[in-house]
């Protein structure tokens, strides 16, 4: 897929997972609002868009947070990956030059027979 695609498709469920976060949260205030039927509903109100904004503030927080740890086990998995990678060039290199040698005595074996 193409970059822009991927970006689009990245921003497109960026802000499906936004509003479907928004309508928990106006329905967890409701909820908990349902509780207190002595609040006025200019109260409820504000109760509810209080409730919101604190829901919105602990969520971008907590992506926030696991933006930040999914980064550094990116930066540590692509090291281990080049590292791993390297051992098996080595291994793979090796193997061959050994398998060279290997064959190399053999046919100077058979030569001087």
């Amino acid at each position: 897929m193409p970059l822009d695609q991927d970006r689009a498709i990245n921003e497109i469920e960026g802000f499906l997972l936004r509003e479907a976060e928004k309508d928990r949260a106006r329905s967890r205030a409701r909820a908990f609002c349902d509780g207190l039927p002595w609040l006025t509903d200019s109260q409820r109100r504000e109760v509810e868009r209080s409730y919101c904004q604190d829901q919105r503030d602990t969520s971008r927080a907590y992506l926030e947070r696991i933006a930040v740890r999914s980064a550094a086990l990116r930066t540590e998995y692509e090291g281990v990956y080049r590292a791993l990678r390297r051992r098996l060039l080595t291994a793979f290199l090796s193997g061959t030059v050994a398998l060279v040698a290997l064959l190399t005595v053999a046919a100077v074996g058979l030569a001087v027979r």
